[in-house]
Formats: structure tokens, C-alpha cells, sequence
């Protein structure tokens, strides 16, 4: 669902300023918070999130509006969505997606659909609880981030099947990427929309999002903080423990594309030199010890192995310039810089008479 809510601010001179105690109700500047929760199967649960909020957000003084992405789901969700649309009318639009391509399209779909200035992810299963969205909002603001994150800290779940799975990849994914997070699983964040929205979601990389959102921006802007978990209280849970391999896999393409998006073939480079010299060297040996010894060397596996590892080196290096014309090709070719800058200065002299 996307969520479009119009917030208003205090009038701001230059930059960004700090937000009253009132997240929203005494500003005049307005601005467009969109919440966006991909639904898969939750007929049951949409009309209580719905309304929950509805409840949440309606003693705050701004307008919202609602978009359901539906994720080709295969019960009634897309029927509720549209009772629901009747309930609250212009409020109220629908996504419905051809098929189910996942939680991460899902989101894609909703964010590029999405108008706000800030951008909220939250999930449809009532277990991220509503009624948090205002704080998160008002701290992005005041604090000046890009991207808040909800932190599960009392979380609802399973011990062994969730959590403790959990525990695992959220350090194995703080350490590799250097943004330390206790909770890279909660769907519940808050973006500033200009920075989410340069970034593209593919496969099942939403749980990766803030580690894509640092490669474009400071990590000190990145931050997290509590937030309600509710049990779930309707339909089954689509995760399941098969899918850590999956987390494994998807971090290593996060990590390469971190550190050696701008320069692949540092990547390559040095595993290909590394097998290139082992097999040289191996090469040198038995050609000594064909040459100077006179043994016979024909049937030896070290000679095998030898070939094999320079072949390898050779692809690995070819593999790495290749990457570097692809790189290179995409920048050019989408007019997209290797650099991002926030601001430019001058100091301006007066010339003296």
C-alpha cells in the first residue's frame, strides 16, 4: 500500500529546519508522506490496517492518501481493496500487479508510483503498528536524515525459525557493509523520497535498502529507532529459515557493488593475477624439472592443475575489462555522474578600488 500523506511545515528560509513538538498540525508548508506496503494474501488484514490507520493518523491535521500495491495475490485481498476504495473514495487507489513478482517489485511498483517527499515502507500483516509513522516522520525530519529505521527491539516472532536467524544476518550484514543496524528486516522505514527513489530494487534486495541507500549518501545519515511489533495475528508468514541462503547470496552482490561498482575489474584483477602467478610459478617448477632434471612431467597433476589456473587467470582479467566497458558504458549512456555532491561554495572578494 502507499499511503500519500500531505503534512505541513513551518515555513522555511534556507536548507531544512527543524519541525515543533507537533509533528504536523502547526506547519504551514505542506508536504507529501507516502506509506508504502506491498499486500500479498491478506484479505483479513487489510481492513483492520485500513482503519487502524485511519485511528493512528486522524488526530494529526493533514490529508492523506492511500495506494494498495496488490501483489497478485491469490484470495480476496484485491476485492477488499476495492471495498475499501469505495469507503474512502479520491483517498484510496489500487495497484494491481499482473502477477506475483515478490515483496521487492512490490515495493519498486509503489515507490516509483509514490508523490511524497518522504516515503514510508510498512508491511500489511498489522505487525508493524501504525500508529509509529508520525515519530518516525517528525525525528527524519528534525534529525536531518535520509533513511530511519524501524528497530523490532521486543519482536513477536518465532525464536528459531526468526530471530535468532535474524541476529545472525543482521550482524553478518552490519560488518561486510559498515552500516550497523540492529534490524535490517523491519519493513517499517522512513525515506527522504529524493534518495529512495535513485534507488532500484531487483530480486529480493529490500532488505538490503539501507545498505543500498549508503553508497549515495553519508552512513551517519542513516539512523534507527524503536518501534511497536504486534504478533501476527491473521494468514501464515511467507519467510521461512531456507531463505538465509538467499541473504548470503544477495549480500555478496551488495558488497560488490558497494565497494567495486566504479571499478570492477579491481575485483577481478587480483583474484586473475593471484591464480596467474600460482600457476606461473607451478609452471616454472615442472619446466626445471623438465629441462634441467630431464624428468618426465606428462603425467603429472601439478601440470593440469597449472594450465588450469592460468586459463582461469586469463578469464578473471578479461572478466574484469569487460565489466569496466559495462560500467563505463552506463554512466555515459544514463548521463549518471561516478560522484554526488550536496553543495558548492565560493567566498566572493571584493575587489579593492
Amino acid at each position: 500500500m502507499i499511503f500519500s500523506i500531505m503534512l505541513s511545515n513551518k515555513k522555511l528560509t534556507m536548507g531544512r529546519q527543524k519541525m515543533s513538538n507537533n509533528p504536523i498540525s502547526d506547519t504551514k508548508i505542506k508536504y507529501t508522506v507516502s506509506i508504502v506496503v506491498p499486500v500479498y494474501n491478506e484479505e483479513k488484514s487489510l481492513r483492520p490496517l485500513v482503519q487502524t490507520i485511519d485511528h493512528s493518523l486522524g488526530p494529526v491535521d493533514f490529508d492523506w492518501e492511500l495506494l494498495l500495491v496488490n501483489d497478485g495475490s491469490t484470495d480476496r485481498s484485491l476485492h477488499v481493496a476495492k471495498d475499501l476504495q469505495k469507503e474512502y473514495g479520491p483517498k484510496l487507489r489500487i495497484i494491481a500487479l499482473k502477477r506475483n513478482f515478490g515483496q521487492t517489485p512490490a515495493m519498486q511498483a509503489g515507490i516509483e508510483q509514490s508523490r511524497g517527499d518522504y516515503i514510508i515502507t510498512l508491511d500489511g500483516d498489522l505487525q508493524n503498528d501504525p500508529s509509529d509513522i508520525p515519530r518516525m516522520v517528525k525525528r527524519l525530519i528534525d534529525r536531518d536524515l535520509d533513511l530511519l529505521v524501524g528497530w523490532r527491539k521486543h519482536r513477536k516472532d518465532n525464536m528459531v525459525i526468526r530471530k535468532i536467524p535474524s541476529k545472525i544476518a543482521n550482524w553478518l550484514i552490519g560488518k561486510t557493509t559498515g552500516v550497523k543496524l540492529n534490524d535490517y528486516g523491519c519493513s517499517l522505514k522512513v525515506y527522504r523520497g529524493n534518495v529512495i527513489r535513485n534507488v532500484k530494487l531487483y530480486g529480493e534486495m529490500h532488505r538490503f535498502i539501507p545498505a543500498w541507500v549508503a553508497i549515495d549518501v553519508p552512513v551517519d545519515r542513516i539512523e534507527e529507532v524503536e518501534v511497536t511489533h504486534h504478533a501476527r495475528q491473521f494468514g501464515e508468514s511467507k519467510y521461512s529459515i531456507l531463505r538465509a541462503y538467499r541473504v548470503i547470496l544477495d549480500l555478496i552482490v551488495v558488497i560488490f557493488f558497494m565497494k567495486y561498482r566504479t571499478r570492477p575489474s579491481h575485483f577481478f584483477g587480483p583474484i586473475g593475477l593471484a591464480f596467474g602467478t600460482i600457476g606461473s610459478l607451478m609452471m616454472l617448477n615442472l619446466g626445471i624439472d623438465k629441462f634441467i632434471t630431464g624428468n618426465d612431467i606428462g603425467g603429472r597433476p601439478m601440470l593440469i592443475i597449472a594450465v588450469l589456473l592460468i586459463v582461469m587467470s586469463m578469464q578473471f582479467i578479461t572478466t574484469g575489462l569487460l565489466a569496466e566497458m559495462i560500467s563505463r558504458t552506463y554512466y555515459e549512456s544514463s548521463n549518471r555522474s561516478t560522484y554526488e555532491f550536496t553543495e558548492i561554495t565560493q567566498e566572493e572578494h571584493k575587489r579593492k578600488t
